[in-house]
């Protein structure tokens, strides 16, 4: 069976007191049915990993460099995000590819720094509103699958989201066949290139407005074991029920 994954990326937000949001988190009723995951900014990490110890949270960073150290201000590696206790890593984020131009190379790189550092990568995929209209979705999906998920990956190294870059932060959803045609897609070329046992393991997630109250229709679908979520994984509040949705799916 697949590990359900409910994870949070709170991007450019948050200071020591949004850590409050891990403590109500926490709190909530017991849902070992998934694994939650919260992906604070950078000078937060290791306080969120001390905060969310004893609890059943999860704690990743939004990105990494593809060196395990050197000349490269402002930059945080693989290593450092292992050092500060967290064990996931956001690679190849929309934000990431557009505004400072990463390339499936540079994703691929990134994806293997975080399996060599012993973190679990959450590689985003996603196509441009243009793509969509021109029926391109699948070309740029499998593009970025052939060149950014690394050779040798498995349930334990790797998760992969879905993430339509139209429907980031948009309030835009794809519709329920969209979602379920991009991730039957994946899910089969992932087999192909990994095998069936290795292929069927690995954890796809769908980002892009998941809310409330679409949450549940999302998760019905087959190959969609949860979701990569933004602003509404800010507070405790508006993410819970997102992971309610998830561990009854």
């Amino acid at each position: 069976m697949r590990q359900k994954i409910a994870a949070g990326n709170w991007k450019m937000n948050g200071t020591s007191a949004a850590l409050d949001e891990l403590t109500a988190l926490s709190k909530a009723p017991p849902m070992a049915e998934c694994t939650i995951v919260i992906c604070p900014p950078a000078p937060l990490l290791y306080r969120a990993v001390e905060q969310s110890s004893g609890t059943a949270i999860k704690i990743g960073a939004q990105d990494c460099h593809t060196a395990t150290s050197g000349a490269h201000t402002g930059d945080v590696s693989a290593p450092m995000v292992a050092d500060t206790g967290a064990s996931y890593v956001i690679v190849g984020h929309s934000e990431r590819r557009e505004a400072y131009e990463e390339q499936n190379s540079d994703v691929l790189s990134k994806a293997e720094a975080a399996r060599d550092a012993g973190l679990i990568a959450i590689l985003c995929l996603g196509e441009t509103l243009e793509d969509r209209e021109a029926n391109n979705t699948l070309d740029i999906i499998g593009g970025q699958l052939t060149g950014s998920v690394p050779d040798g990956a498995n349930s334990t190294n790797l998760v992969v989201a879905y993430e339509p870059i139209w429907a980031i932060g948009t309030g835009k959803v794809p519709t329920f066949a969209q979602i379920v045609e991009v991730h039957d897609f994946i899910r089969t070329e992932l087999n192909n290139r990994f095998g069936t046992d290795t292929g069927n393991s690995i954890s796809l997630l769908y980002g892009g407005s998941v809310k409330a109250n679409n949450a549940a229709e999302i998760f019905t679908a087959e190959n969609v074991d949860g979701a990569l979520v933004g602003g509404a994984s800010l507070k405790a509040a508006d993410f819970l029920p997102i992971i309610e949705a998830l561990a009854n799916s």
